[in-house]
């Protein structure tokens, strides 16, 4: 997903309600992307600290042989990158990154809370294009490990702006249409995906419904969003958001070490809300 993020620094609140239970998960985030120019040609070395604050309230009553609750899960992230320019306004990029995401309920930080990254992706910008018509295309591959989905995933996404007021994007992470109304306010709609991945360092028992007992060892999520959101450009660069809307999937998973799923959630689609502020290039 962060393969193609154009902001230097973000900071985020969302809030995702869970219909039908007093259920929630809401987070606080911070990133940054740092670019150091490396030539004059266009070569540089990125680097990309992030945190995040993951709050899972789980109301419902689990099963746990235990007992006691999921906490709240942290991430501490930290990513390399390094960009070169090509030739007919080709870019390429690749990542490196590890992060300990955990709910930090034992002692210190253990082996399992660690997670690996790494992404390669190349740029296509069409440059020939008329201001403020621009084009850009951009295809490449991220894997994480360990993570809910243990394969590299596509990354992939074309945007244009092919009229002074109008944009689009198709692709992953998100896909929608935007209306400039002047430099300062714009209006999208979208369709996009939000997840969290974090272990838990004291493994609960779980007894399922058959009677068999697993072990839960992290807990992930993953949506697939559709909302409505303005933006307000207080300079060029830096703009506050909001996204509202509804999610149009929304799997909250406990799982094994295997990745193996062992329980879900009170997965229903519920409410989306989604507000911070960015500086962007």
């Amino acid at each position: 997903m962060r393969s193609q993020d154009t902001n230097l620094a973000r900071i985020e609140y969302a809030y995702i309600p869970q219909a039908g239970s007093d259920n929630t998960y809401s987070r606080f985030r911070i990133s940054v992307n740092y670019p150091i120019k490396i030539n004059k040609e266009g070569t540089y070395f990125v680097i990309s600290p992030q945190y995040r604050y993951n709050d899972l309230r789980i109301s419902d009553g689990l099963a746990f042989e235990e007992g006691g609750d999921l906490n709240v899960f942290q991430t501490f992230g930290l990513e390399l990158g390094y960009t070169f320019k090509m030739k007919n306004n080709w870019r390429f990029g690749a990542k490196l990154g590890t992060g300990i995401s955990s709910n930090f309920e034992g002692s210190g930080i253990q082996g399992d809370d660690f997670r690996y990254t790494g992404s390669i992706f190349f740029v296509k910008s069409y440059k020939n294009k008329q201001a403020p018509k621009t084009a850009r295309l951009i295809v490449g591959l991220r894997y994480t490990t360990p993570a809910s989905i243990s394969f590299p995933l596509p990354i992939i996404n074309y945007f244009k702006r092919f009229h002074p007021n109008w944009s689009y994007s198709i692709g992953t992470p998100k896909s929608g249409v935007k209306y400039f109304f002047n430099e300062k306010n714009t209006l999208q709609t979208f369709i996009g995906l939000d997840r969290f991945y974090g272990n838990l360092q004291n493994n609960r028992a779980f007894v399922d419904e058959n009677g068999e007992t697993k072990i839960v060892e992290n807990a992930s999520m993953l949506n697939v969003i559709g909302a409505l959101g303005y933006e307000y450009y207080f300079t060029e660069h830096l703009l506050f958001y909001v996204y509202g809307g509804y999610t149009l999937s929304n799997e909250i998973r406990l799982r094994d070490g295997n990745q193996e799923n062992i329980l879900s959630i009170n997965d229903g689609n519920t409410f989306y809300l989604r507000s911070g502020i960015k500086l962007k290039i």
